[in-house]
């Protein structure tokens, strides 16, 4: 599999929310959902999206924004303006105090929201999409940078998706669903082609670098070693380690142990599999020493992780402590 491929091996929008979302004048939107992953695509106007340590990023027509939802975030007509709602973790719309919902007065016609349900050349309008806990992959999430913007002007998807976003149809969800997926892949295509993305999608290219970023990938649970990988390459222990360092950004074993607990993570999420049988299929001795490097990557036991995954267990039973890369 090419290696973007191995990136998109996992995310699938499962009973996505999508919508359109119109909005004018002086607004913003307060999202503190947690969601692993939002697509933003801006069909009409500007608007900024700005984080609680101060930094932005402007989001003009054209453009497919890919958010990463760990972090709180606002997207409003400037930085400064103050929010009109409030999305919560629940995926509950508030109004500004948090205790009261907007839900139903801001929805008008189908799978559409905002502050005005008229779309005017002043306005902004935006399709949002967002997958669930347990339908993204861990390894793409761990990729991505909390915002990742690529322009797509006059991209028949993007217009297609907006089109069958108001429509009340049989099979609308499915529809809707696997065009979320295309419009993901083909704004991490155009992210890739511009140099952005995750270096190892990048160092696929390089001879030695590519040839065992393949070995790893395809043979995960192999017992590698430095020395064995170059042997399995053909080039000496210290060739290997100097040029993976530098075009992955991380020695061999220690990205090895990454995509390692990326793997188990998305098996977790996706599969009944026991944590004997992913610890195997992943390369780790016991159950014990995966749940010991997974808990101390991702801050929480593999156990809480799939109950997560599910629904099941809230955000505040375990420290969450860093959910990704």
């Amino acid at each position: 599999m090419d290696a973007l491929g191995l990136l998109l091996n996992g995310p699938r929008a499962v009973d996505p929310m999508i919508l359109r979302m119109v909005m004018t004048g002086d607004w913003a939107v307060r999202i503190t959902d947690r969601a692993p992953l939002t697509v933003v695509a801006v069909t009409r106007g500007d608007t900024v999206l700005s984080y609680d340590d101060g930094s932005s990023s402007p989001l003009n027509v054209g453009d497919v924004a890919l958010i990463r939802g760990t972090e709180p975030y606002t997207i409003g007509a400037t930085a400064n303006c103050p929010p009109i709602a409030i999305i919560d973790e629940s995926g509950h719309c508030l109004d500004p105090t948090g205790r009261h919902s907007v839900a139903e007065q801001m929805s008008f016609g189908v799978r559409s929201w905002g502050n005005t349900d008229s779309v005017r050349d002043t306005d902004t309008v935006m399709l949002v999409g967002t997958y669930q806990t347990g339908t993204v992959g861990r390894h793409l999430l761990d990729s991505l940078n909390r915002i990742t913007v690529v322009e797509s002007h006059d991209d028949p998807l993007v217009a297609m998706t907006e089109s069958e976003a108001v429509v009340d149809a049989p099979g609308q969800e499915a529809v809707l669903s696997r065009l979320l997926d295309l419009l993901l892949i083909t704004a991490l295509r155009r992210a890739l082609a511009a140099g952005h993305g995750p270096a190892w999608v990048r160092a696929h290219s390089d001879r030695v670098v590519g040839q065992s970023l393949r070995l790893l990938h395809n043979n995960i649970d192999h017992p590698w070693t430095v020395a064995s990988l170059a042997e399995q390459v053909g080039v000496s222990r210290a060739v290997i380690a100097r040029r993976f360092t530098e075009l992955v950004g991380a020695p061999p074993m220690t990205y090895l142990a990454t995509w390692r607990l990326s793997v188990a993570a998305d098996m977790l999420d996706d599969t009944d599999a026991t944590l004997d049988v992913i610890a195997r299929r992943v390369g780790y001795g016991s159950a014990f020493a995966l749940s010991t490097a997974f808990k101390r990557r991702y801050g929480v036991s593999p156990a809480v992780h799939r109950r997560r995954a599910t629904g099941h267990v809230p955000h505040t039973t375990e420290q969450s402590g860093p959910q990704s890369g």
